[in-house]
């Protein structure tokens, strides 16, 4: 089974796109990736996400408008997953760009994506699959992270069918440092732990507009020239949300600009730019290793565009130094720059197959749920389309 995936993350700089051929032998899943690509967003499109975003004020009109414009970036990149597949895909796994997760007191009431799945069938002539997060919200839980279910099928240890699985034993951890850090733990005999850390790229993107009118600070340069300001590094550290407990999920609904400017401002004293870079570097460094601490890593494998910056690199390993090893999923045959794009190629397989793609422990949820809403693109599961009608008799 052929299935193309898009992921547009909480940086939105562009959508990843993959195709992969899914297979069975007995229980174990095999994944051939047949190809990923960048499909960057223009300048007037990034600034339109912004704009929608908290906690800025929006109006319907604008959500309808961005709605459709991603539609049409979907659509596109779809039809380029396609062509990765070999010019034939059984799916599309589009779940959208993240437009607001609504956190109330750490239990999520709602999200929304979009992206206009209906624009993606039409263009690929395929069923989309959509809107992954609601049924695990519906079911209680955080709607996120989903990826967790990706890592623990590749983070599993080997079997008799499939010897050539990872070996057992140790805690191992699959990162994500993309917007936010997300940590999936799969330890021997226990269930698998997954929630986002806090920030990674997402407070370090903040300031990068702000203080250098780029989207991003490029190979961490400028915080490699800056020197950690303790004062506002233990500002940060004292953000609630780390202090609290899995299941939890956050997003820039919560680490946008103003949070920044926020701790800026209540610092009460000057920062040279290039130290508040090094200090947001150092956070999620540091957010990242305190969690791998608490929780006995002996194995992490990273993934995300944080992994091309060489700064927070260097201070993840110098700070796992002896602790654990690090790694990016390139060693396991994922693309660290497309990981999460497979991953929700993978949910699309699952829920293809009635399958839950949530897992309870990671999220919360009461129960497991299969993800997702289906936009035909036709008669659903290659069902023949009846003749149509001509009229219709009411039955009494």
């Amino acid at each position: 089974m052929k299935i193309v995936g898009l992921m547009s993350g909480t940086s939105y700089d562009g959508v990843d796109v993959v195709a992969a051929e899914f297979s069975t032998a007995g229980d174990t899943l095999r994944m051939r990736p047949l190809g990923h690509r960048e499909c960057g967003y223009g300048a007037e499109l990034r600034e339109r996400i912004a704009a929608v975003l908290p906690p800025r004020p929006t109006t319907v009109e604008a959500v309808c408008r961005l709605d459709n414009a991603l539609g049409a970036v979907f659509a596109d990149a779809a039809a380029l997953g396609v062509e990765l597949a070999g010019g034939a895909a059984d799916l599309v796994v589009s779940p959208g760009q993240t437009v607001f997760h609504w956190v109330d007191g750490g239990t999520v009431r709602g999200t929304l994506q979009l992206g206009a799945p209906a624009r993606v069938a039409a263009r690929v002539g395929v069923p989309v699959l959509s809107d992954l997060r609601s049924a695990d919200v519906a079911a209680g839980g955080q709607g996120a992270p989903l990826v967790p279910a990706f890592d623990a099928l590749l983070l599993a240890p080997a079997t008799d069918d499939d010897p050539g699985g990872r070996p057992g034993g140790g805690v191992r951890a699959a990162l994500n440092l993309g917007g936010i850090a997300n940590l999936t733990v799969v330890a021997p005999d226990a269930p698998v732990l997954g929630y986002d850390v806090g920030p990674a790229n997402a407070l370090l993107d903040a300031a990068a507009r702000r203080f250098l009118d780029r989207p991003c600070d490029v190979d961490g340069a400028r915080a490699a020239a800056g020197r950690v300001h303790p004062g506002l590094l233990a500002l940060l550290l004292a953000e609630p949300y780390y202090a609290a407990a899995p299941p939890k999920s956050t997003g820039k609904e919560l680490f946008h600009a103003g949070y920044l400017d926020d701790r800026l401002a209540a610092l009460g004293e000057p920062v040279a730019r290039d130290d508040v870079f090094a200090t947001l570097t150092e956070l999620t460094a540091r957010t990242v290793a305190d969690a791998c601490r608490r929780h006995r890593v002996t194995e992490l494998v990273a993934a995300g565009g944080g992994v091309r910056n060489p700064t927070l690199w260097g201070r993840l390993s110098a700070l796992g130094d002896g602790r654990w090893t690090l790694c990016t999923t390139n060693e396991l045959g994922v693309p660290a720059q497309a990981r999460e794009a497979y991953a929700f190629a993978l949910l699309g397989w699952l829920s293809w197959h009635g399958l839950p793609g949530a897992l309870p422990s990671v999220t919360g949820a009461r129960r497991a749920a299969v993800l997702g809403s289906w936009t035909p693109s036709g008669p659903p599961y290659g069902v023949a389309a009846p003749r149509p009608p001509r009229r219709m008799v009411v039955l009494r």
